[in-house]
């Protein structure tokens, strides 16, 4: 997601960013039975043939095919020039995320998928800006979000991650509800909606896709965990633990089945941060996270966002760790 946007202004404790670090390397950690808790090397879980497990120790870090899709231009550098169609994983080029097996072993499960913002949004400016209650104070509805410096956007990204992985879980057996989808609705929906949609349907687990929009150089994805708010309409305490298996999860298997390395510029290398100003977290009811799957500022990173081969392991990293939550195994 973009953090131009104050739902979304990026968190900097203690004044600017300082120049980033050397190159990031990580300990190889043992497995733990029942819970992610980390990473492997990189230069080991990046592997394409998706070494490694997705039960490597993580530490948190605090930090204060769609209908509409013909309608949109094609950019330079994508590489699926079929609007993002899936046609499901024997379609899939490059694959290497196993199968979860068992089939319907999810049948009675309900996920969430909640694709950042909404390519309509440009052309709904003062109802996106419109201030909504977040619990802890009240920000802008929504934001346009991001793009590439090609003009790739965020919206087009996150709906085409998401369409891929509603695929994946339905195969499993889960009921998977979009908070938005095919245009409806046209703008939004604002952060306080999007957290309502998964409450009212009592999802066992909700997952908000984004982009981040951070300086070139800038690099990685990361997991975005909901902090501890007790405020106003908001009171995530209840979901705090469950959200973070949840998040782990789903970095461990991210980093694993994509190459992608977590964050070099925000949670210490970790890939989880944990936040307490965003209303799509601190109004959830349900296990809830964001992932920031990468930055499209970045060169490198934009490569890989436009790339469909590589949306489609990004999809299935994130089925990955959802189905593991849900197994709880």
């Amino acid at each position: 997601m973009s953090y131009l946007g104050p739902e979304f202004d990026q968190p900097r404790p203690g004044g600017p960013r300082r120049p980033r670090r050397g190159p990031l390397t990580v300990a190889l950690a043992a497995l733990v039975p029942g819970a992610l808790l980390g990473w492997v090397v990189y230069e080991t879980v990046g592997s394409p043939d998706g070494g490694g497990s997705d039960q490597a120790a993580v530490r948190s870090a605090t930090a204060s095919p769609t209908s509409s899709a013909p309608l949109l231009p094609s950019y330079p550098g994508e590489d699926d020039k079929q609007s993002g169609a899936f046609a499901g994983p024997s379609a899939r080029t490059g694959s290497s995320a196993p199968a979860a097996s068992g089939s319907g072993s999810l049948k009675g499960k309900v996920v969430v998928i909640d694709p950042g913002h909404n390519p309509g949004n440009f052309q709904h400016a003062s109802e996106i800006n419109r201030k909504v209650d977040i619990g802890t104070n009240r920000k802008e509805c929504d934001t346009t979000g991001t793009s590439t410096n090609a003009g790739y956007t965020e919206a087009r990204f996150t709906l085409d991650v998401a369409h891929r992985l509603r695929t994946l879980l339905e195969q499993q057996g889960a009921t998977v509800k979009l908070t938005h989808d095919d245009g409806s609705p046209s703008w939004g929906p604002c952060v306080d909606e999007r957290a309502r949609i998964g409450n009212a349907a009592h999802a066992d687990a909700a997952v908000s896709i984004h982009a981040d929009g951070a300086a070139p150089g800038d690099r990685g994805f990361h997991v975005i965990l909901p902090g501890a708010v007790h405020a106003g309409a908001a009171d995530t305490r209840p979901i705090v633990p469950a959200s973070k298996d949840l998040g782990e999860r789903i970095a461990g298997n991210f980093v694993r089945v994509t190459g992608e390395p977590p964050s070099n510029y925000l949670g210490g290398g970790t890939g989880l941060v944990t936040r307490e100003d965003l209303g799509g977290l601190n109004l959830s009811t349900v296990p809830k996270v964001f992932i920031e799957c990468g930055n499209m500022r970045d060169s490198k990173d934009a490569a890989s966002l436009t790339s469909g081969t590589w949306r489609q392991k990004a999809a299935e990293g994130i089925s990955a760790g959802i189905v593991s939550f849900l197994r709880g195994s």
